[in-house]
């Protein structure tokens, strides 16, 4: 997690953190090694989906990169930065912190008409709520840091 401020007319904080749900990526490797390993020659295709699946969890389903500033709100998804979403400063209406609990978090990306879920882990989280009236809720390392720099580039 980064807060970086430079002072002077014109400039802005800008707020970088990363999420990773290390349980996760153990828990996927784990439960895979073992189906890839017992597979037999028969069931080779059934191995290959299953390897797929996995690299794709890992490459994208396991941790949150998020960036706020001036410009607004970008989310990446893992190593790849997919899927990704970017919220402009204009389109914010609010920005809070919000706890998220362990057993209430749709952990991924997810989408609903009214709402965003950028979720890998559970805790303290940033919620956006934008001027459509769309919910938005990231996991990031510091929300707090998050939410100050977004109210500093809005009043800017």
């Amino acid at each position: 997690m980064m807060t970086s401020t430079f002072p002077g007319q014109g400039r802005f904080s800008i707020y970088t953190g990363r999420v990773t749900n290390w349980p996760m990526v153990i828990l996927s490797v784990a439960l895979t090694v073992p189906l890839l390993m017992f597979s037999d020659a028969q069931g080779w295709a059934i191995a290959v989906l299953v390897a797929v699946a996995l690299l794709a969890n890992l490459l994208t389903g396991t941790s949150v990169r998020t960036t706020a500033g001036p410009n607004g709100v970008a989310i990446r998804f893992g190593v790849v930065g997919w899927p990704r979403a970017v919220y402009r400063i204009g389109e914010i209406a609010r920005a809070e912190v919000v706890d998220q609990h362990p057993w209430r978090v749709a952990y991924g990306f997810w989408w609903t008409p009214r709402r965003t879920n950028c979720t890998v882990r559970s805790g303290p989280a940033l919620r956006l709520i934008l001027r459509t009236g769309r919910i938005v809720t990231v996991s990031v390392p510091d929300p707090h840091a998050a939410v100050a720099v977004l109210g500093e580039a809005s009043v800017a």
